[in-house]
């Protein structure tokens, strides 16, 4: 019996022995895993600066395309909308050179146009043996020869407008004598009317039609 709890006492400390390897290998363990947390944070950190610095850069690229998008709101483009001072005069010299600029351009553009579609019938006008080409070819000149004559009479209104802006009557209702305004006449520079009479036009028109 004495040999027995001998050999007993003999093998308790062995036990201790393995629960402290254990102890010892589960801190290691923990010290091994604990870097891959800051490699984890780190990785965090660098796509939300990535994040951070495409944000700026996507703002920039909307900002330059609204600001593009102002730059022409009339008919002629690169021509930038006239900015309103408070307490500004309506029609004072400033405004009336604006809209002088816009409307030669916009005349200018559709003189080149006007000259560019009679070299083109004069080069391309030829007499093809096929029925159907010539067809197709009278019916090309024909949308073109429509689209000018609109554009005649568009021509025929810029040059009213720029008489009215000689004659200083440039940019008020022709039946109200209300001024039309600066924003609508960059959108539409031969306007001769203002909002509420273009709308009572319009009506009249439909109720007559």
């Amino acid at each position: 019996m004495a040999a027995k709890k001998k050999a007993v006492k003999a093998k308790a400390p062995v036990k201790k022995k393995t629960t402290a390897t254990k102890k010892t290998v589960k801190k290691t363990a923990a010290k091994k895993a604990a870097p891959k947390k800051k490699t984890a944070t780190k990785k965090t950190t660098a796509s939300r600066k990535k994040a951070s610095s495409k944000a700026p850069a996507k703002k920039a690229a909307a900002r330059k395309k609204a600001a593009g998008s102002a730059t022409q709101i009339g008919p002629v483009p690169g021509i930038a909308p006239y900015q309103e001072k408070k307490g500004e005069e309506y029609m004072n010299d400033k405004q009336v050179e604006h809209f002088r600029d816009i409307l030669l351009a916009w005349k200018r553009s559709l003189m080149e146009e006007v000259d560019r579609t009679v070299h083109h019938m004069q080069d391309d006008a030829a007499n093809f043996p096929d029925p159907n080409d010539r067809a197709t070819q009278e019916s090309e000149f024909s949308m073109e020869l429509r689209a000018r004559d609109r554009e005649r009479k568009l021509i025929k209104k810029i040059d009213e407008s720029i008489r009215n802006l000689d004659n200083e009557e440039f940019g008020y209702c022709e039946q109200c004598g209300v001024e039309i305004g600066v924003k609508r006449l960059e959108a539409r520079p031969t306007a001769t009317l203002c909002i509420d009479c273009k709308i009572l036009d319009e009506i009249k028109e439909r109720q007559m039609g």
